[in-house]
């Protein structure tokens, strides 16, 4: 079972990340991440939706027919998007204002309806619940470091405006890292977002590589000395 767990935590996080791997969600990663706090923001709204629906759908898969599964699944998730939308707009306006339009198209995150046809639909409640927090901690991990990535290079700065976003617990992780920065316009636009995206895609194959390289020269030995005559 131990396993088990272990393989969906490495399938969320590395091996099947949500942008990584399945390059779902790119609209808004690439759409609110001119800073760390806002891709904070978003992915832990998107990681709270996933954990909710793959609960719910799990609980009740016995029940939903697979005819009428994915309106099911959709009427879920928007059910779920809703209330995480006004909960943001009561308790961090600040941060719904700057997602904006962003928070009710979590509802059509591919990645989401995905998990929930893929996994949730066909698994017991705790490992749905894990999966979802896993995918969740995944994208949130990505939009996060694109966040970071574009907010340092573009503005010399982390984590700016965390305390107005996300209340005044997060002041500590406003820094400026670069003073008197001019600022590099091109890397906090759109078209930046492709870049830097581009970027973390081609470094995330690198380790890959370096790691399936390291993997055989580990078990290549052994299978010589198992292939090798008595």
């Amino acid at each position: 079972m131990s396993s088990d767990y272990g393989r969906i935590a490495k399938d969320g996080i590395w091996n099947n990340n949500i942008v990584f791997a399945q390059a779902l969600g790119l609209c808004p990663l690439l759409a609110v991440t001119g800073t760390a706090s806002n891709g904070l923001g978003m992915g832990l709204a998107s990681t709270l939706v996933m954990i909710a629906s793959g609960l719910l759908i799990s609980l009740f898969r016995g029940v939903i027919t697979p005819q009428v599964r994915i309106p099911v699944f959709v009427l879920i998730i928007a059910v779920l998007v809703t209330l995480v939308d006004m909960f943001m707009n009561a308790w961090m306006h600040d941060l719904h204002k700057v997602l904006g339009l962003f928070i009710p198209l979590i509802v059509t995150n591919c990645a989401i309806l995905g998990r929930a046809e893929s996994f949730a639909s066909r698994n017991n409640i705790l490992p749905s619940l894990f999966d979802g927090l896993m995918m969740g901690a995944g994208f949130t991990m990505v939009l996060v470091v694109l966040g970071a990535a574009r907010e340092v290079l573009g503005s010399g700065t982390l984590f700016a405006n965390a305390a107005l976003l996300l209340g005044h617990w997060a002041s500590f992780m406003e820094l400026t890292l670069i003073p008197d920065y001019k600022g590099f316009l091109l890397i906090i636009l759109p078209p930046g977002g492709f870049v830097v995206l581009g970027f973390l895609l081609a470094g995330k194959r690198l380790v890959d590589k370096i790691l399936s390289n390291r993997q055989k020269r580990v078990t290549t030995p052994e299978d010589s000395a198992t292939a090798a005559p008595t």
